[in-house]
């Protein structure tokens, strides 16, 4: 089982794996980072209110040093039970910038796919038409000799 567990590490698909892993965590950040410090800030401005992570709806009680606070993470910290449809709706957006980049990086991987399969095929084509058929068998040329002559002959 160890052998088989260490062949398994081995694999190029799964270091390949780790890469993409540690690649995406990266690219995660760079698109928490555009949702929460560039897009939201403006639709939040577009709603009323400077900061979307604010938009929550207290389920329970507060307590008196944070009575009219409306720092999200404060009362969270206390364990007021909050809705916080605003932290949900910047996640929400944050999944709809991810999966479009992944769609428009795929499309375009795809394309590109598409455009190497159309050149390879036309270059093996060209290939195809560049190679001179091989030379007739001397055989052949001679039995095509005797049946030319053969048809020149008159019919008795």
């Amino acid at each position: 089982m160890f052998k088989e567990f260490r062949a398994f590490i081995a694999r190029g698909n799964v270091l390949d794996l780790a890469v993409a892993v540690i690649i995406g965590a990266a690219f995660g950040k760079i698109v928490t980072s555009l949702t929460e410090d560039v897009l939201m800030p403006v639709i939040g401005k577009l709603f009323g209110g400077l900061d979307f992570s604010s938009y929550f709806i207290k389920l329970g009680p507060v307590p008196a040093n944070l009575a009219n606070s409306t720092d999200y993470e404060a009362l969270k910290k206390a364990g007021v039970p909050l809705l916080g449809y605003g932290a949900f709706i910047t996640q929400a957006v944050n999944f709809v910038i991810v999966a479009f980049i992944i769609f428009m990086l795929v499309r375009t991987i795809n394309r590109a796919s598409a455009l190497f399969e159309r050149e390879a095929a036309r270059l093996r084509h060209e290939q195809e038409q560049a190679v001179p058929p091989p030379p007739e068998p001397v055989e052949i040329g001679l039995l095509r000799q005797i049946l030319d002559e053969l048809k020149k002959r008159p019919n008795a």
